[in-house]
């Protein structure tokens, strides 16, 4: 697996979700946020440098959120990726967006909640020594949470086809 924090993923221009937040709670950790809204589907975009042992095959993936508030309304993540190599254009689309099965608050303000693993993400153009641009977007026509959700993180699963990358 490997996690990627909210505080590595960037908004996008267009249709993008909040920036970066820190977050101060009354205890605890301080946690880093991108909020997205109810409104209408947002994206954040972040990178990942895949070890060579990958097997350019699909992945699944886990979001990390909360809500501030008590709405217990569901919250669905998308998820789509595209791996571009050496001398290939950066200006390539992403493959299929894939929504994870929305999940429901607990309705207890800023309770950890961790999405259901998704279903298969095909990434575009999977292959060794490529860079791998995902983007990460909340489909408010597949949840009805009436509060801003606030991405914590991913984790990616993954599946490799080596003992190493030697």
């Amino acid at each position: 697996t490997i996690y990627v924090p909210a505080g590595a993923m960037s908004p996008n221009t267009t249709n993008g979700c909040a920036g970066l937040s820190q977050v101060e709670l009354s205890n605890g950790p301080e946690i880093k946020v991108l909020d997205f809204d109810a409104s209408s589907d947002e994206n954040a975009q972040f990178t990942v440098c895949f070890p060579k042992s990958w097997n350019e095959g699909t992945l699944t993936f886990q979001a990390f959120w909360t809500v501030t508030g008590t709405n217990t309304g569901t919250v669905a993540w998308g998820l789509s990726g595209v791996s571009i190599a050496d001398d290939v254009s950066i200006n390539t689309a992403f493959g299929t967006n894939v929504v994870a099965t929305a999940k429901a608050f607990s309705g207890t303000s800023n309770d950890m909640t961790v999405s259901a693993v998704s279903g298969t993400v095909t990434v575009a153009s999977a292959a060794v020594n490529t860079q791998t641009y995902f983007q990460i977007m909340r489909d408010v026509s597949a949840d009805d949470q009436s509060g801003d959700a606030r991405l914590l993180g991913i984790k990616l699963f993954y599946t490799t086809d080596a003992k190493n990358d030697a």
